[in-house]
This record gives structure tokens, C-alpha cells and sequence, in this order.
């Protein structure tokens, strides 16, 4: 463990320079290069006494004072970052890399460990202290005689959501922001939970990073997780204290279970960390970038971060790839290629360091922008051949496009009906007491098949995907029949498009439901079904998006009710937003069911407090398609002529 630092050597250059009064305070510094000094694992203490471990990356031409740009994480900060992949490549680049581009831009460049990970001390517990701990390392540096007054934050996943929970303290100093596919708006509804259901990811991510960047550096324990067959485990769910693969470690055991087993949304859902929604009005007028992706976790997050935070000075600016979790670099995601545009600003080469340097210049510096951008930008899926690439992936294509708000003015609300045929069409059923009945077995849960995930391996991974069982993915006992071929899933489609038609906005599924069970869920996915062709005999459905709702959160995330057996109820199943094109002759589709699993935990039906017990009950569980109670999903539909490229 390093050591607190309380008197500090004084800081020469190479050469034997006279030492630089501002950074007089610090440790002496290792010289990386001519142009870049480092002061190793600075340890700052927060109010609590616990110190944090923080590389300090100085321009090594200059005596000061500099913008500061800031990054929190968990995952180490000498360690390789994925947010930092160069274009068409899987390998990270090195934090010290990104350091040499901000100090040759003139800014300093600061990295922490955050509490209780590698270098820093404390006990980790996920999210929680990472306000007041982002709060105290800003106003630290902001005391700096080498600070000039202007911090900005940058950081993927993790490192946004550390981002996030420090502005909602409102920190002195702090002057910009680029969240990075994360940063929790309300984690109750996206990030950990979603419509009453948990994200297994929890599950993944405890069971990963408990055996990396521990503090006590215990080998046995790290040994023990590590011969831990997580896929097996997820086998025999709900976890309980002792009976997990986390058992080795009961800190990150525990912090799990509380947020698996706390379905309410009350108190321990409002803290800042995890509901900003909340905190709003306490995050400083500064400019703030947000970044996702379509296949992200923080599709919902990022635009309720955008809603919320508009209508100050600084508006917010939205960025939206087809890509999975922060792999803004590549084109392909699951079994689809959306083509030459997919990457973030096109194929050049650090285009997003460019990007978050020229923000910085803007926002710490106070120099004019390069160009003016709309607030919304938008990746548009779709349009591609239908072919098969000769990398045998879906050409499925798309390009970018902008707006001056989100949800998109030309968007016109469209109600599809659902119809006991297995029509999806605008003309309202007509027939009464029409409905169709499944029985979900928990025991035998729908596979997930790519989605909007991350943090999901070994188990699961997210992307875009034929919905067809296949043994790459968790859970699929028949390989080669599409998962429509379920008892259990309920289909319904358009006629093929006589014209094209994009979907962009925020989806949703009315439906009116009954069960002889307590409690049950609900899924509903959007699926783009490309028509039959010589590549894909069979046509390919590709999900775009999905959604779920636990039925006792039918009318409140505070105050659950179970259901009455039998009895009729209307409930609202939010999916992520999405932005694709329709191509004329492809079908629109919804599938529902009652089960997406791994990506979400699996009801038990039997009402009993969630994440526990292992009872299983299967439900009989019934949509009904009447004029009377209509069914319905919800779509934003846009012309394409309306549509405004990014040139």
C-alpha cells in the first residue's frame, strides 16, 4: 500500500531546471517522456480519513496553472482502458497513452483508483461512496495552486457513473462533463434494475472484478472465485448469503444480494450514486456530453439524463451509436455489420480523443467551437443490403443523423394492435373476449439472444442477432428453431412494408393482462424481420430492442400489490428507445413472453419476496386481444425525407 504523502521533495526537470513552485506539494515525479512528467499514487484523503490513490499527469513545458480533465474507476489506473480502443481493434490503449494527448493539448491529467480497488484504501462497495469521494478529489484538486479552477470529467461506464454522483454534490471547480455510456439516472429503473426485474450483469460484474484489483491482496480468495463455474451457478438461482459463487468474498456477496433482494423503490434507490433523477437541480449549469449506444445497458439513462438536465445555459448534447457497451470503434455487434459509418466519427484514427479534447478546449479554455452541432445525434440503423458480408455477418448498414431535441419533432405516435391471428396492424381488434394463453415455466426460461447488454461474460453478451437458439448462447436446449417456435413466446408481425418507415423514439407495449398467478412478468422485443433471401433462407429477425415488467409493479415502483387470479389488468412495458430503418418489404414485429434469461432474473410466480426462496410455480398467463381490451404497442414513426443527415 502506498503511503500518505505529507512532505513532498521538491520537482526538478531533467536537465536540473529550477523546480516548479505549484507543484511543490507533490511527490517527486517519474518522467515518462520530454513532454510528460507522472506523480505516482498521490494519496488524498477524503472526509472519512480514507485515502485514495491518484496519478497526477503534468505538461512537462510550462509552470501553470492548467485545466484539469478527471477520471475515477474502478478498474485500475495504470491499467489498459476499453473506452480507449483505436479503431477496429479489440486491444485497450494505455491510460498513460490518453495522458500524452492531454498534456501535449495542455491540460493535466488525473487518475484515481476509486475506494477499496487497487491502489486506494477503504472497502469497495459498488457505487456507494462514489459521491462524496468524486466531491472531495474535485475540490482537492480545485485547491491546487497548479488547478487553474477548470476540471472536466470524462470516463466509460463505471467511470460516468463516478462522473455523475460527484456533480450531484455539486463540487467546486467542476466545469464540463462527458459521460460515457453511463451514469445513472435512476438505477431502480435502468442499470440494476429494470421494470421491477434485476440485471443478472450485477451478477457477472461482482463475480469478475472480485477477483481483480483487490486491495488485501489475498491470492487464496482470488483463487477461490476464480475456480468458481459462474455458468453452472446461474443454473441454481436465486443466490443466497453463503451459497453463491461470491461466497469467498461476503463484501461484494452481500452489496449483491441487497440490491437483488430490494425490488421497492424507496430510500435505498434515492441516494446520489444511483438516482441523479433526484439531484437534478443540484448539478452545476456546465456543458455535459452523453454518450451510449443502441446494444448499451444506458439507453434509458442517457436520455432521462438529457431530458433532465435541459433547459439551462449549457444545453446537453446526446450521442447514439449502434454499438454494444462503449465499442464505439468497431462495426459489427453480435451477428449484424452496420457498416462504414458505424464507428465513432467515421475511420480516423483517435477521432474521440480529438473529440473530447476539442470539448475541453471549448468548455475549460473558452475557446470557440469548431463547428455547430445539433444537440441530438443519432446512428439510424438500417438500410444496408440484407446480404451477407463476406465476413458472414448481416449487412444491415445505417448512417448518422440529428436533431434539435429528442424525442424527434417529425416523429408521429403510431398504435399497433396486436390480434389473436398474430397480425400486428393499426386497425383495432373487433372481436371480443379474444386472447392467447401460455404457460411459463421459470424452470425453463426464455434464452436471451444479444440485446442491449455488457458486463455479461462469461455468460452472456449482448448485440444484434437472428432470434434463433444457438448453443453460443446461455440456456438454448434446441439450437437451430427460432425461439417464436416457444409455446411460450407469442408472436405478432406486420404485412411486409410497402414503403420504408423508420422507428426513432422511445418504445412502448400497453397491454392488457391476467394470470392464475401472484406475480408474474412480462417481455415484449421489437424485432426488424428481414424477408427471406439466398444468404438467409429463412429471413433473419433482428432484435432491436426490449423490455420487461414485474406485474406486482404494475401501478407503483413504492407500493407493489400482487395479482388477483384471473382478473384483468392493464400494464406498461417500457423498451429502450431505438432508431432503425424499416426497409420496404421487412416486417415489423413483437414478440411477449414472460422470460429473458440470462439478461434478467426469473420470476418464481409464486409472489414471494424477490431473490429468495426456490419454490417454482408455473403460470398460466393470458394477453387479451379484444375491442375491449386492446393490446397495443406504441411507435415513433418517422418519414425518412425527414430526417436530417449528419454531413
Amino acid at each position: 500500500m502506498p503511503t500518505t504523502h505529507t512532505l513532498f521533495d521538491s520537482v526538478c526537470t531533467p536537465d536540473g531546471a529550477a523546480s516548479f513552485d505549484r507543484f511543490a506539494g507533490l511527490p517527486s515525479p517519474e518522467w515518462l517522456s520530454d513532454t510528460m512528467r507522472r506523480y505516482p499514487n498521490v494519496m488524498i484523503r477524503t472526509r472519512d480519513g480514507v485515502h485514495l490513490a491518484t496519478d497526477i499527469y503534468v505538461p512537462a513545458h510550462g509552470a501553470g496553472p492548467f485545466p484539469v480533465v478527471l477520471e475515477r474507476t474502478p478498474y485500475g489506473k495504470r491499467k489498459p482502458s476499453r473506452s480507449e480502443l483505436s479503431v477496429g481493434s479489440d486491444v485497450p490503449c494505455s491510460r498513460e497513452a490518453l495522458a500524452h494527448a492531454f498534456c501535449a493539448a495542455g491540460y493535466i491529467m488525473v487518475y484515481q483508483d476509486c475506494r477499496g480497488r487497487h491502489d486506494s484504501e477503504g472497502r469497495f462497495t459498488k457505487y456507494v461512496a462514489e459521491g462524496p469521494d468524486g466531491y472531495d478529489t474535485i475540490a482537492w484538486i480545485n485547491d491546487q495552486p497548479w488547478c487553474s479552477g477548470k476540471i472536466g470529467t470524462i470516463g466509460l461506464s463505471y467511470a460516468a457513473h463516478t462522473q455523475l454522483a460527484a456533480a450531484c454534490l455539486s463540487p467546486p471547480g467542476l466545469a464540463g462533463m462527458i459521460l460515457d455510456s453511463g451514469g445513472f439516472s435512476n438505477a431502480h429503473r435502468c442499470g440494476i434494475r429494470q421494470g421491477g426485474a434485476f440485471e443478472l450483469k450485477q451478477a457477472t460484474w461482482a463475480w469478475n472484478y472480485a477477483q481483480d484489483g483487490r486491495t488485501d491482496d489475498d491470492d487464496r480468495v482470488r483463487d477461490a472465485l476464480a475456480a468458481e463455474d459462474v455458468k453452472l451457478w446461474f443454473k441454481r438461482m436465486p443466490w443466497s448469503t453463503g451459497n453463491s459463487p461470491l461466497r469467498w468474498d461476503p463484501d461484494y456477496e452481500r452489496y449483491l444480494l441487497d440490491q437483488w433482494q430490494h425490488g421497492v423503490f424507496d430510500e435505498y434507490w434515492k441516494k446520489v450514486g444511483l438516482y441523479a433523477a433526484g439531484y437534478y437541480h443540484d448539478i452545476p449549469d456546465i456543458p455535459v456530453v452523453l454518450m451510449s449506444s443502441w446494444y448499451d445497458v444506458y439507453v434509458p439513462s442517457t436520455f432521462e439524463n438529457y431530458t433532465g438536465l435541459r433547459g439551462r445555459s449549457h444545453e446537453p448534447r446526446v450521442i447514439m451509436g449502434p454499438w454494444t457497451h462503449g465499442n464505439r470503434t468497431k462495426t459489427v455487434f453480435g451477428d449484424v455489420d452496420f457498416g462504414p459509418q458505424a464507428t465513432f466519427d467515421g475511420n480516423v484514427a483517435d477521432s474521440w480523443t480529438v473529440f473530447r479534447i476539442a470539448c475541453f478546449d471549448q468548455w475549460l479554455k473558452g475557446e470557440a467551437p469548431a463547428r455547430d452541432e445539433q444537440p441530438v445525434r443519432l446512428f439510424l440503423m438500417g438500410g444496408g443490403s440484407g446480404r451477407q458480408t463476406p465476413q458472414g455477418h448481416l449487412d444491415h448498414g445505417g448512417c448518422w443523423v440529428e436533431a434539435p431535441e429528442w424525442p424527434l419533432p417529425a416523429a408521429r405516435t403510431t398504435e399497433f394492435y396486436l390480434h389473436r391471428s398474430g397480425a400486428l396492424s393499426t386497425d383495432r381488434p373487433t372481436e371480443t373476449d379474444a386472447c392467447l394463453t401460455y404457460d411459463f415455466d421459470p424452470r425453463a426460461p426464455v434464452p436471451t439472444i444479444g440485446g442491449a447488454l455488457t458486463s455479461g461474460r462469461p455468460v452472456f453478451e449482448g448485440g444484434a442477432h437472428d432470434q434463433r437458439e444457438d448453443a453460443r448462447f446461455f440456456g438454448c436446449t434446441t439450437p437451430g428453431l427460432p425461439l417464436s417456435s416457444r409455446q411460450d413466446v407469442l408472436m405478432f408481425e406486420t404485412d411486409p412494408l410497402t414503403e420504408a418507415v423508420a422507428v426513432v423514439g422511445p418504445i412502448v407495449v400497453e397491454l392488457w393482462v391476467s394470470s392464475d398467478a401472484p406475480d408474474t412478468d412480462f417481455t415484449a422485443k421489437l424485432i426488424d424481420v428481414h424477408p427471406p433471401s439466398d444468404d438467409y433462407p429463412t429471413g433473419f429477425a433482428m432484435n432491436l430492442s426490449d423490455g420487461i415488467l414485474r406485474c406486482r409493479y404494475r401501478d407503483s415502483w413504492e407500493t407493489p400489490s400482487l395479482m388477483e387470479p384471473g382478473v384483468i389488468v392493464p400494464i406498461r412495458v417500457e423498451l429502450f428507445a431505438t432508431a432503425n430503418l424499416f426497409k420496404a418489404g421487412h416486417r415489423i414485429r413483437l414478440d411477449i413472453s414472460s422470460s429473458n434469461f440470462p439478461k434478467f432474473d426469473v420470476n418464481p410466480n409464486t409472489g414471494a419476496p424477490e431473490g429468495v426462496g426456490g419454490a417454482f410455480n408455473v403460470a398460466r398467463n393470458t394477453v387479451h386481444l379484444s375491442g375491449t381490451h386492446s393490446s397495443k404497442l406504441v411507435l415513433p414513426l418517422v418519414a425518412p425525407s425527414a430526417l436530417t443527415p449528419v454531413l
